[in-house]
C-alpha cells in the first residue's frame, strides 16, 4: 500500500522532541492557551515577519473571527473562489454576510483575477483569495484590484504554509490571513488548531477578544465573543514542527518535480506553477479525462488517492437557493470532473512515486 499521507512517518522522524514537548505540557498542566500558545504565536509571527499572530481553535474559526474583526457582517458581500473547502464560504455566511462566488483560473485553480471586478457591487466589502493546494494567488495583482475598489483582503492560507509570491510569504499581503493547522496540513497539529496573522493592531486586538469570549483581560468582557483558544499540547507540537517546516516543504517540492518528470509523457495533466510563485504542494493534483477508470485502477493497486474537491462550492446543496448554473462557473465545474489528488507528503519515497506513475502510465 502507498498511503495518501503518512502522519506516523512524520511523527517517528521527530518522536523524541514531540514526546518531550507533550510531556512538558502535561507536567505543567498548561492545557488551554497560556505560555505554550504564546510561544507559538511569537514564533509563527516571526516566521512571517508580521506583528501579530493570534492562535485559535481551528482554521474555520480563524476565517470567521477575522471577518468579524474587520467589521464584515449582515448586508455585506465577500468574493470567494468557486473551488475551495466549504470553510471559505461557510465563514462568510456564518457571520451574516453573503458569499459571492468567482470562477477559477484554468491553469492554477485559484480565483480568476480577470473575473473579480465584474463581481464587485456596492455591497462588496472583502475578497478571500484561497491559496489552494499550496499554489499561491498572484497577490500583487489581487492587492491592486482590492486597493482600487477599497476592499479588505483576508488570505486563506490553510493549504499553503511557506508559499511565496516574488519571494514574499503568502499571509503577509492582505489585511490579515487565516491558517489551519489540521493534522494533515503542511504544518499540522495533533488535533484541530488555527491561527491568524495581521500587521493591523486593531484587527489583532478585536480578533484576540473574539477568540476569548470577548474579553480584554480576565472578566473584562467588552463584547460577546466565542471560545476559540488553542490547546497547550497543540501549541507545543506546532512549535516543534515549525522548525522543520522549510525542510519538509523542500521535500514536497522535490516530490512534485519527480512526479512532473515521470508523468511528462502520460495522458494526465500535471500541476502548473505560477512563474513568480512558490507552490508548496499541500496536494499534488492531476487531471484525467478517464478519472473514474484511473481511480478504480489505482485503488486496486492500493494507492491512496482522493478528490479535492468533487463539487464546486456554488453547486453544493447548501447553496441551492442561489440558483447557480454550470455556465456561471464553467472552469470550476470542468475541473471538479477531472481532478485526482495523488500521494503527497515529505516522507514519500521516490520508489513509491515511481510506482504510482507506472500504474498511471500503464492505464
Amino acid at each position: 500500500m502507498i498511503p495518501f499521507v503518512d502522519l506516523k512517518a512524520q511523527y517517528l522522524s521527530i518522536q523524541s522532541e514531540i514526546d518531550e514537548a507533550i510531556q512538558s505540557v502535561i507536567n505543567q498542566t498548561a492545557f488551554i492557551g497560556g505560555s505554550y500558545a504564546a510561544k507559538f504565536e511569537k514564533e509563527f509571527a516571526d516566521f512571517h515577519s508580521v506583528k501579530h499572530c493570534i492562535a485559535c481553535a481551528n482554521g474555520t474559526d480563524s476565517l470567521e473571527i477575522l471577518l468579524q474583526a474587520m467589521g464584515i457582517g449582515a448586508g455585506d458581500e465577500v468574493l470567494v473562489p468557486a473551488l475551495s473547502w466549504i470553510s471559505t464560504s461557510e465563514a462568510v455566511s456564518t457571520i451574516g454576510a453573503t458569499p459571492v462566488f468567482v470562477d477559477i483560473d484554468p491553469d492554477y485553480y485559484t480565483i480568476d483575477l480577470d473575473l473579480i471586478e465584474a463581481k464587485i457591487t456596492a455591497k462588496t466589502k472583502a475578497i478571500i483569495p484561497v491559496h489552494i493546494y499550496g499554489q499561491p494567488v498572484d497577490m500583487i495583482r489581487l492587492m491592486e484590484i482590492a486597493k482600487k475598489h477599497k476592499l479588505k483582503v483576508l488570505e486563506d492560507c490553510a493549504q499553503a504554509h511557506t508559499a511565496t509570491v516574488n519571494g514574499q510569504k503568502i499571509g503577509t499581503f492582505g489585511d490579515c490571513a487565516s491558517f489551519s493547522f489540521y493534522p494533515g496540513k503542511n504544518l499540522g497539529a495533533y488535533g484541530d488548531s488555527g491561527g491568524m496573522l495581521t500587521n493591523d493592531d486593531e484587527i489583532a486586538r478585536v480578533a484576540r477578544m473574539i477568540a476569548n469570549h470577548g474579553q480584554e483581560g480576565k472578566h473584562n468582557h467588552l463584547m460577546e465573543g466565542r471560545n476559540s483558544r488553542m490547546d497547550g499540547i497543540q501549541a507545543a507540537v506546532l512549535s516543534v514542527k515549525l522548525k522543520y517546516l522549510n525542510e519538509w516543504t523542500d521535500a514536497r517540492i522535490a516530490n512534485s518535480k519527480q512526479y512532473d518528470v515521470l508523468l511528462k509523457d502520460s495522458a494526465v495533466v500535471t500541476p502548473k506553477v505560477m512563474e513568480n510563485g512558490k507552490h508548496v504542494f499541500h496536494l499534488y493534483v492531476i487531471r484525467a479525462k478517464n478519472r473514474a477508470e484511473l481511480m478504480k485502477a489505482l485503488r486496486a493497486e492500493e494507492v491512496g488517492i482522493s478528490i479535492h474537491y468533487p463539487t464546486a462550492l456554488p453547486f453544493l446543496d447548501c447553496y441551492k437557493d442561489m440558483n447557480h448554473r454550470i455556465e456561471d462557473f464553467p472552469v470550476a465545474h470542468q475541473v471538479t470532473q477531472e481532478i485526482i489528488s495523488l500521494p503527497m507528503f515529505a516522507e514519500l519515497k521516490h520508489s513509491e512515486i515511481e510506482q504510482v506513475c507506472q500504474y498511471i502510465k500503464s492505464i
